[in-house]
């Protein structure tokens, strides 16, 4: 029996199916929504469709995440247009940072850091395009057993080999165990607020915390390959469950998974709240750790992680009277407002918050003439589960007090925006679990505090685990590439046609990094 069953229709799980499908493989996916996407998924509402998590498109650039997706998927194009600006950066004194895509984010930065934060730049760009190049080689991080280790020693070779001058290996060792913050020791103040707010979104921690060698990659992100998207972020799903299908996969919506029960013979038996039962040689579970646990009750290899290990979202979503806004007005914003406080205040929690507008032109997204705006905050999930849970009156207050900081911050980027709106809607990681069935609402992955952040995929035999928890991590492109590598692991354990067949598909990238 060589049947896969995937639980959960978000980017990785979705990249996972439609591979092996192609590969001939007998794959179902099983998703408890009525639609895909996951934390990338779109919804309507009121004649809208809002994003409801991550905004920001990346990894579309040639050879890259995403242009490896749709090779490996059969997926012909994306329907995406793309920008020279990925995002403005509001900063807290009122200085706005275009972050180009092009060459011109260097005129750029020296114009808002001053020329000495080119050095630092310098030894970002340079480190991303060499850690890129390794995500795309889907290395096996961490390793499980000595084939998986010699796999990852032989990868990593090749890597030295090609893509890092020996003058920088010494700076790149130091930088697998250091903080981003040990290159911004001299920095200009604004470099700092800066890079502290970009990091919060793209690897859930700030400097001082973020492993260098991850946070360069994770700062590079608007220089790969990010696109705005026709239908929103959901259409990368939705192309991905056509992949599955015309690849002779099934993907079924409706179908919360509520056990998995492990079998003698190595195979599982997956329960739904249907009723339904399904079997399975091979389950790959697109979910959180903790969501996992919860699937395998006893079977849980470790406790679950609790909420103080992550993150979770404020979100707000706003259908808005588009008319008026200005026709060169960047899709993503992300607005730093610390200078009005007395005191120091939290990156997140309503201070920083990250917005993102549909296309003015996209019919399927608003009604004529008017935008779908998401915008979103860091959050501390503790506080919300203990007031819904104990104070209802005080949980509702916080997020109306919440919500009023944002739209206070949003109106930076969008003056008008309390006057434009005709719908608000806020949620909180209370809302977030109810939708998305994150367990605690919890969102982005591990903070990067250290190279061995990431988890192991493998978590029983035949069980994988897929999804921002495991390397490269969060992010579109990420967690693609993710699922790139559960698919080529799982291909690579079988016989035959299986994996001669879908293997064909994965390459090593080239060497040249961007411009």
């Amino acid at each position: 029996m060589n049947s896969i069953v995937v639980i959960g229709a978000g980017i990785g799980g979705l990249t996972t199916a439609a591979v092996l499908a192609r590969a001939g493989l007998d794959v179902t996916v099983l998703e408890a929504h009525v639609y895909p996407g996951g934390c990338a998924g779109t919804f309507f509402h009121q004649g809208y469709r809002f994003d409801a998590g991550a905004t920001l498109a990346g990894g579309f650039y040639t050879d890259g995440p995403m242009h490896r997706v749709a090779e490996a998927t059969g997926i012909r194009d994306w329907p995406l247009e793309q920008p020279e600006i990925a995002m403005l950066v509001h900063l807290p004194d009122g200085e706005q940072v275009a972050r180009y895509t092009t060459a011109q984010r260097w005129e750029e930065q020296q114009r808002v850091f001053g020329a000495a934060a080119n050095d630092f730049f310098r030894w970002q760009e340079d480190i991303a395009d060499m850690l890129w190049n390794l995500a795309l080689r889907l290395p096996p991080w961490p390793p499980h057993g000595s084939r998986q280790a010699v796999s990852l020693l032989n990868n990593g070779l090749q890597w030295l080999l090609r893509d890092v001058p020996p003058r920088r290996l010494p700076g790149l060792l130091r930088d697998a165990f250091r903080p981003v913050s040990d290159h911004l020791v001299n920095a200009n103040p604004r470099l700092r607020q800066f890079v502290d707010a970009q990091l919060l979104i793209s690897a859930q921690a700030t400097s001082q915390d973020v492993y260098a060698l991850y946070g360069a990659a994770a700062l590079d992100l608007p220089r790969r390959g990010v696109a705005h998207l026709h239908g929103g972020m959901g259409a990368v799903s939705d192309l991905l469950v056509q992949a599955v299908r015309q690849n002779g996969g099934q993907v079924r919506f409706r179908q919360e998974v509520t056990q998995l029960e492990p079998r003698s013979d190595g195979s599982w038996r997956i329960h739904t709240k249907r009723g339904e039962v399904y079997d399975a040689s091979v389950v790959i579970a697109n979910l959180p750790e903790a969501n996992i646990a919860t699937l395998l009750g006893k079977q849980a290899p470790d406790s679950p992680p609790s909420p103080r290990h992550g993150w979770g979202a404020f979100m707000v979503y706003i259908g808005l009277e588009g008319a008026g806004l200005p026709g060169d007005l960047p899709l993503h914003h992300q607005v730093i407002d610390l200078a009005s406080q007395k005191e120091k205040m939290p990156i997140g929690e309503g201070y920083t918050i990250f917005m993102s507008l549909s296309l003015p032109q996209d019919a399927s997204r608003a009604p004529a003439g008017h935008r779908a705006l998401t915008i979103s905050t860091h959050t501390d999930l503790r506080p919300w589960w203990q007031l819904y849970q104990n104070d209802p009156a005080a949980y509702e207050a916080r997020k109306q007090a919440y919500l009023e900081r944002i739209l206070d911050r949003a109106e930076r980027a969008v003056p008008d925006l309390r006057k434009r709106a005709r719908l608000i809607l806020p949620g909180t990681p209370v809302t977030f679990e109810r939708f998305t069935r994150r367990k605690w609402g919890w969102v982005g992955g591990y903070p990067q505090a250290n190279l061995f952040t990431a988890r192991q995929p493998r978590l029983a035999r035949n069980l994988w685990m897929v999804g921002d928890s495991i390397f490269p991590g969060q992010s579109m492109p990420a967690v693609a590439l993710g699922g790139l590598r559960i698919a080529r692991v799982v291909l690579s354990a079988l016989p035959g046609r299986y994996a001669s067949h879908g293997l064909r598909w994965f390459k090593a990238p080239p060497a040249a990094p961007l411009d």
